[in-house]
């Protein structure tokens, strides 16, 4: 899991959107997004050692590639996350941060960020 919190903050701050939303996707089916805690790493380590646990690799699968795991972890998590833009900064908790969730890589991985200002 790689903390992007800092670049989705520049893209932004960038933008000069003072309020509105900020839409993040992955373009990948072996990545997800999600947003959790960015205080203790332990935490990002407990949530892939806890998706390890109910979708193994080692299982026999019908997908011929060997990462049938890692497509149904970045179903599980989701490849989308919205967030709230007030006074040109992402609205997220104290403890929040946003992660990439690479579950076949390392790879090189895309996402995609747009700020959309209120009407």
């Amino acid at each position: 899991m790689k903390d992007i919190t800092a670049q989705v903050e520049d893209i932004v701050s960038d933008s000069g959107v003072r309020h509105g939303l900020c839409l993040i996707h992955s373009l990948h089916t072996t990545a997800g997004l999600t947003i959790n805690e960015n205080a203790d790493p332990n935490v990002c380590a407990d949530i892939l050692a806890e998706l390890t646990e109910i979708v193994p690799f080692e299982k026999v699968y019908q997908h011929g590639e060997g990462n049938s795991d890692a497509h149904i972890k970045a179903s599980l998590v989701g490849f989308s996350e919205s967030l709230f833009v007030d006074n040109g900064a992402l609205v997220l908790g104290t403890w929040q941060g946003v992660y990439l969730c690479e579950f076949d890589g390392p790879r090189r991985r895309h996402v995609i960020v747009k700020v959309v200002a209120d009407a």
